[in-house]
């Protein structure tokens, strides 16, 4: 029996803040939520789905583990990123780590 990722849960602590900003950066629609989840649905981009968790903690040092994203426009999907909140982190030879509302890293890769 093999395992594959149907699902990354990303913590919060703003629940509607991080909807709306991963709702614009990925394009995927909420399929649904509740209170303290939100999933959305990636069926259309055939990828592993990404919900939010609302957790009462505040993120404390570096993510164990991340997402990473791959554009054809790394300059412009890097600029418009950070047009909706996301703050740049480093930057290196065809990819930039940014961070999202919650300060959770992720990348964005040349494809």
């Amino acid at each position: 029996m093999g395992i594959q990722v149907s699902n990354v849960c990303i913590d919060t602590n703003d629940l509607k803040r991080a909807t709306e900003f991963w709702q614009a950066a990925t394009g995927f629609s909420v399929s649904s939520a509740d209170d303290s989840t939100v999933y959305f649905d990636a069926s259309e981009k055939g990828t592993a789905a990404i919900s939010l968790q609302l957790v009462p903690e505040q993120r404390e040092g570096k993510n164990r583990l991340h997402l990473d994203f791959s554009t054809a426009d790394l300059d412009g999907e890097v600029a418009r990123l950070k047009e909706l909140g996301a703050t740049e982190v480093q930057a290196y030879d065809g990819w930039v780590v940014l961070k999202d509302l919650d300060g959770n890293e992720f990348c964005i890769c040349a494809a």
